[in-house]
């Protein structure tokens, strides 16, 4: 018997409320044999921005076939259209405001399906739950093996949204990058917009936000001492900047306006 596509949820619901847990049972309901993974519901409230860079970052370490069902969705119940996308080695349903910008990027070969067959949905779909009405049971028919052809109206890649990336740009006196936050994670860890490809070249480099001072890139924590402010390359391939065994985000006053420098620094001669 072929195995089933794993189903993967992303949103920003929390778990203190029963959303996720309903889009389970849902799925459950469908296809009873479907193992669902739960990459984040802690995205921070409509933040489509913040969803992008979660799913973006997590792409590498799923199998194909793999189903990702994200739902970031501040435009619920208005015309804002709710998608499939058929891209690389994966399918992915959210609703059409941008969320899915890296992968038009990364795939502008994808094909996109409009949600707009209501056999596929719940009975009577609510404006405010797209993803227990439509999302949800949409990613357990695929997982079933309904073929992704059938899911609605084919709609251009061209024709979907885009959110504006966000684009470091460079210092005017010296040289480096003033960039920004893009997410801080639950241990006030703060992830930057410098990917660690932009320290290629040989120059050393520091980093710098609230009241951090000048932080040189080391490699990990216990690299300085503790409650200690140190910038390092972090698991996502984005530089971040943390407390060793404290909250950066709390401690060094960075919050996701504060704007980020990358400066290299002069080399001894």
């Amino acid at each position: 018997m072929e195995e089933q596509p794993i189903i993967v949820l992303l949103t920003d619901f929390g778990t203190g409320d029963a959303f996720v847990g309903v889009m389970k049972g849902v799925i459950a309901s469908i296809c009873r044999q479907s193992r669902v993974i739960d990459l984040t519901h802690a995205v921070r409230a409509q933040d489509i921005t913040e969803a992008a860079f979660h799913l973006e970052s997590a792409l590498p370490y799923f199998p194909d076939g793999t189903i990702f069902v994200c739902v970031v969705d501040p435009g619920v119940g208005t015309s804002r259209r709710p998608i499939a996308v058929e891209a690389g080695p994966f399918r992915f349903l959210a609703p059409d405001n941008g969320l899915l910008t890296p992968i038009f990027e990364r795939w502008p070969d994808a094909r996109c399906r409009v949600l707009d067959d209501a056999r596929h949905h719940l009975p009577s779909p609510s404006s405010t739950f797209h993803g227990r009405d439509i999302f949800s049971p949409v990613a357990a028919h695929l997982a079933t093996g309904m073929a992704f052809d059938t899911l609605g109206t084919t709609a251009p890649p061209e024709s979907c949204t885009r959110i504006e990336r966000f684009t470091n740009r460079p210092l005017e006196r010296k040289k480096g990058w003033t960039g920004r936050v893009v997410t801080i994670d639950r241990f006030g860890n703060v992830v930057t917009s410098f990917c660690a490809t932009t320290l290629d070249g040989g120059d050393a480099w520091c980093v710098s936000a609230g009241s951090s001072g000048c932080l040189p890139i080391v490699k990990a924590y216990g690299d300085v001492d503790d409650g200690m402010p140190l910038a390092y390359v972090g698991s996502s391939g984005m530089i971040e900047i943390a407390v060793r065994n404290g909250d950066a985000s709390r401690e060094l006053g960075i919050d996701r306006q504060t704007p980020i420098r990358l400066v290299a620094l002069r080399r001894p001669e």
